[in-house]
């Protein structure tokens, strides 16, 4: 998804030149040696030759030694994947010569199919094409070695070396749109954090005014703060009102009742806005009206898989040690969850599952409301709703990658942070219209949200299968049927003919899963169907399915067997056949169905009271903070891991100890952050509608 390597490779012997030191020696690899023309600058070339005679030295100079010491070595371990040479970046920059700056580039390089990069250190002269140039010429050599020497022919046979690319890290100026994307993040934030010292002052100089014995009916009537109820759905309490005073009608003044009016309109908006308003609403663990208990244990169990799998994928694609010991170790057992966290895209269908029910649970409600008609008024407002509820902190995280990444000082595996910087700047318009699902996920603008695109696009396949299931039932189970079996059938067709893995792939060499798989909606329909059919029963049904014990303990164990069967065999099936293979197509058609039949089980068992201890998990308290914070909580983690891995200055070692505490640390980080996101910018909006609503209704007399 996020791989450096983009330009094809061009394989180039390394001329076996014995030379020595000095000036002459490097003008005349530079013209003589390969019989090419070369674009090297003098100054350039000056720099470089005097740090290369100064090592010939007896005792060169501190710059040249650091400048040395800054190059990558070949390190212990490379038949476990230690193949990458990070050097010390810190270093190199740290570097002051005669009359230039060291600057750290990275060359990547393939010998046989082993790819790997390589820290230089080189005067900040030169661009990017002359320490290509020079590396290609062999000019990097202290005495008759090679400072960039291929891996031993002892442990790779054929020294041959392939250059893809240099790449040279320095601290580059913002750009015009990293400047409007910083602005546009301050602002939002801004906003929330004035609003509320404002009514925090207000608030104060009230209570002042009841210490004082004045009477303060502003306040008097709730002294506290709005909130949302879980999954989202609106409270419709006098929080977000509660700042409506009854001065206008104490007062006898036609104009000073209008400025009352006004102010108070005025504080409404900005308690809306307000930290207080939307710290106590993440908080609150209340529930109005019926609501699913289990959802937000299934949801933050979700989050947290989501989360180990990012955690592991990000790492494993760029910035480990021991590459090839962590996939022996771990990628064929289950048991290491923390270091490989197995088949994680099935959290994912369970989120969609989610939706969908939800989704249908909201749409019935709306109708009941609107006199029991489905008008396309209602439906358009139904998507519209949607939309207005997860844009502001989407495209929110759309401009905060521009912005952090194009600020902070790159790293030396900031290459992965680089692509998230060069897509969203060109492809953010597909976050905008919610269609980047849609692109090759190279192509896309934070990869993870692709979730929400997905999800938009079936929230809007919601009305119509309400509209079936309120013609005929027996229709919709037609068209649920048919859909199904299409879904299914495109996994499975897809799968076989393109010789795809199972498991969703730990490198990139299986683009074509990406492309056409993983997040395409009709290889995702299935779990979003089955959880709209599931929240449609669920609302309208008029006695328990389950009556008997044995019904429940039949659905437990089948719910169980099928959720352990389609773990299990993620591992069995993980190798990629050569020729088409029945049993991967039919894992890949079915899985997910089959998984989401298996967590509406256990939804529908906790509500009809046969969940026993896993209702009892599913339905604590705890996980409603968490829940109300999910969203933000799954747009930032993958920011967070890839600033994490971006700002080592080496790779990370796999131990199953050092993934437990990478997970740990990134599940506090990004709950931190996330109720941050949630307070500042998701919450506010949400509230600001309902503001609008007694704006300017004047007060009574």
């Amino acid at each position: 998804m996020w791989h450096p390597i983009q330009k094809k490779p061009r394989t180039v012997t390394m001329p076996l030149v014995k030379r020595t030191a000095g000036l002459i020696v490097l003008f005349g690899l530079l013209f003589c040696s390969t019989g090419q023309t070369f674009n090297v600058t003098l100054k350039c070339m000056q720099d470089t030759a005097a740090f290369l005679m100064e090592l010939e030295k007896d005792k060169p100079e501190e710059y040249a030694v650091q400048m040395y010491d800054a190059f990558g070595k070949l390190g212990s371990d490379v038949a476990g994947g230690n193949v990458n040479r990070a050097g010390s970046l810190q270093e190199c920059v740290s570097v002051k010569g005669p009359s230039f700056k060291g600057q750290y580039c990275q060359v990547f390089l393939k010998q046989e199919a082993v790819e790997y990069f390589v820290g230089i250190c080189v005067p900040d002269s030169c661009d990017e094409e002359e320490v290509r140039t020079l590396v290609v010429s062999e000019a990097f050599e202290q005495g008759h070695s090679s400072l960039i020497p291929p891996v031993p022919t002892l442990l790779i046979s054929d020294p041959t070396l392939g250059i893809f690319m240099t790449q040279c890290i320095s601290n580059i100026t913002p750009d015009l749109s990293a400047v409007i994307c910083l602005c546009v993040c301050v602002l939002m934030i801004a906003v929330p954090l004035i609003a509320s010292i404002y009514v925090m002052v207000f608030r104060w100089r009230k209570w002042r005014e009841v210490r004082s014995g004045v009477d303060s009916g502003i306040l008097s009537k709730n002294s506290q703060y709005g909130a949302l109820l879980a999954n989202g759905s609106p409270n419709h309490s006098k929080e977000c009102i509660s700042l409506r005073d009854t001065t206008a009608a104490r007062e006898s003044n036609d104009e000073r009742e209008q400025q009352d009016n006004t102010t108070n309109c005025v504080l409404q908006y900005l308690q809306c806005f307000s930290v207080q308003v939307s710290s106590v609403d993440v908080f609150n663990t209340s529930s109005v009206g019926h609501s699913y208990s289990s959802l937000n244990g299934v949801r933050i169990l979700s989050l947290l898989w989501i989360i180990c799998g990012h955690t592991v994928q990000l790492s494993a694609w760029s910035s480990l040690d021991n590459d090839k010991r962590w996939r022996h170790a771990v990628q064929n057992s289950p048991l290491y969850v923390f270091a490989f966290s197995g088949p994680v895209y099935l959290a994912v269908d369970t989120f969609l599952l989610l939706g969908g029910l939800l989704s249908a649970k909201s749409l019935l409600t709306s109708i009941q409301r609107s006199e029991d008609i489905l008008s396309l008024r209602l439906v358009a407002h139904y998507l519209f709703k949607r939309f207005k509820r997860i844009q502001p902190l989407h495209l929110f995280i759309v401009c905060l990658i521009v912005a952090l990444f194009s600020l902070l000082h790159r790293g030396v595996f900031w290459f992965m942070a680089e692509d998230e910087i060069l897509n969203c700047k060109k492809y953010w318009w597909s976050n905008l219209l919610l269609v980047n699902n849609l692109f090759t996920i190279t192509d896309i603008c934070a990869p993870w949200t692709w979730y929400l695109s997905i999800d938009f696009q079936f929230y809007a396949t919601t009305p119509l299968l309400i509209f079936l299931y309120r013609l005929n039932k027996y229709v919709l189970v037609a068209v649920a049927i048919i859909l199904l079996v299409m879904s299914s059938l495109a996994g499975a067709l897809i799968t076989a003919f393109l010789h795809l893995p199972v498991h969703q792939p730990t490198t990139l060499a299986y683009e074509s899963y990406f492309q056409y798989y993983y997040n395409k909606p009709y290889t995702r329909y299935g779990p979003y169907l089955l959880g709209v059919l599931a929240g449609l029963y669920m609302a309208t049904k008029k006695e328990a399915l389950l009556k008997q014990q044995w019904q429940a303990v039949a659905g437990w164990f089948f719910s169980q067997s099928i959720m352990a069967l389609l773990v299990g065999l993620a591992y069995v099936l993980r190798d990629v056949p050569a020729q088409p293979s029945l049993a991967h197509a039919v894992y890949q058609g079915l899985h997910r169905s089959l998984w989401a039949l298996a967590v509406v089980w256990i939804i529908l068992a906790c509500e009809e009271g046969y969940g026993g201890f896993v209702n009892k998990l599913l339905s604590l308290k705890v996980w409603i903070p968490l829940s109300n914070i999910s969203f933000a909580c799954y747009l930032i983690h993958p920011i967070l891991i890839l600033l994490y891995n971006g700002k080592q200055e080496t790779p990370i070692h796999y131990t199953d100890l050092n993934f437990l505490y990478l997970f740990l640390g990134h599940v506090v980080l990004t709950i931190v952050l996330g109720f941050a996101l949630t307070v500042l910018i998701e919450k506010p909006y949400l509230f600001l509608k309902r503001a609008k609503a007694y704006a300017w209704v004047p007060s009574s007399t």
